[in-house]
C-alpha cells in the first residue's frame, strides 16, 4: 500500500537576480544616460541617426541572447574582466556602435535597474514567516552597493555572485554553497529563477524549483512564492 506523503515544508528559499528579482529597465533610457555620460566626461555625441538608436535600442533589449551566443559557458560571470569582454563584444556586434559609447553602455548599466513592484514586499513577508532567503546569480559584477540601494540587502540572509565563489549556475555546487549560507536543507527549499536551464542545477540536491517566464510589467508573479511557502 503506497501512503502519499506532504512535500516537506519550504523554510528557505532561493532566488535569482536578473528577470527575477530586478527588471533590466529601457533600453531607450539606457541609451540617454550614456549618451549624457559621455557630454558630461566632455566626449563628442555620437553621430548615431534615429534609426540606429532606434535599432541598438532592440539590440540591447536582446542582451541576454546574444550574450549566450557568445559566451554559451558564462565565462564572463566568473571575473570582471571577462565580463567587460563579452559585454563589449555583444554591443559591437550591431553596427557603427564605437568604443566610447560602448564603455558609457557599460558604466551606467546597474543605474538602469529596477526591482520588480513585488520584489520588496515578497521578501519582506517572507521574512515576516521566519523563511530564510539567499540571492544566488551568475554575474560578474560587484553588485552589493545595488542590492543596498534598492533595498534588497536588508531582506536577505546571504548573496552568492558566481564571480566571487568561482562557479556559476547550473554547476550543483553553487547552489550548495547557496544551501550552506541558507543553512537550510536542500529538501526544505525552493529555488526561484527563470531559466530552465541555469535554474535547475539544484534540483539533484532536492531543492524545488519554481521557474518564472520572464514579464514585460512592473509586477513579475513573485506572489506564487508566499503560495508555496
Amino acid at each position: 500500500m503506497h501512503i502519499n506523503r506532504a512535500p516537506e515544508p519550504i523554510r528557505g528559499v532561493i532566488f535569482d537576480f536578473h528577470s527575477t528579482l530586478v527588471q533590466g529597465g529601457d533600453s531607450s533610457r539606457w541609451i540617454e544616460a550614456a549618451l549624457r555620460r559621455l557630454a558630461e566626461e566632455g566626449n563628442a555625441e555620437p553621430n548615431l541617426s534615429a534609426s540606429q538608436i532606434t535599432g541598438l535600442s532592440a539590440h540591447l533589449d536582446q542582451i541576454g541572447q546574444h550574450t549566450h551566443t557568445i559566451d554559451p559557458g558564462s565565462e564572463r560571470d566568473l571575473s570582471q574582466e571577462r565580463h567587460w569582454d563579452v559585454f563589449s563584444r555583444t554591443v559591437s556586434l550591431y553596427p557603427g556602435i564605437k568604443p566610447d559609447l560602448i564603455a558609457a553602455l557599460y558604466a551606467v548599466m546597474t543605474d538602469q535597474w529596477v526591482p520588480f513592484a513585488d520584489t520588496l514586499p515578497v521578501l519582506q513577508e517572507l521574512r515576516s514567516r521566519g523563511v530564510r532567503t539567499v540571492m544566488l546569480s551568475n554575474i560578474g559584477l560587484d553588485i552589493h552597493s545595488f542590492l543596498d540601494r534598492a533595498g534588497v540587502s536588508a531582506l536577505l540572509d546571504g548573496v552568492v555572485l558566481s564571480f566571487e565563489v568561482g562557479l556559476v549556475k547550473p554547476d550543483p555546487a553553487i547552489f550548495a554553497h547557496a544551501l550552506e549560507l541558507l543553512n537550510v536543507p536542500g529538501s526544505h527549499t525552493l529555488m526561484v529563477g527563470d531559466s530552465p536551464r541555469d535554474d535547475v542545477g539544484g534540483v539533484s540536491l532536492k531543492i524545488r524549483t519554481l521557474i518564472l517566464p520572464r514579464t514585460e510589467g512592473p509586477v513579475h508573479g513573485l506572489g506564487t512564492v508566499l503560495q508555496m511557502v
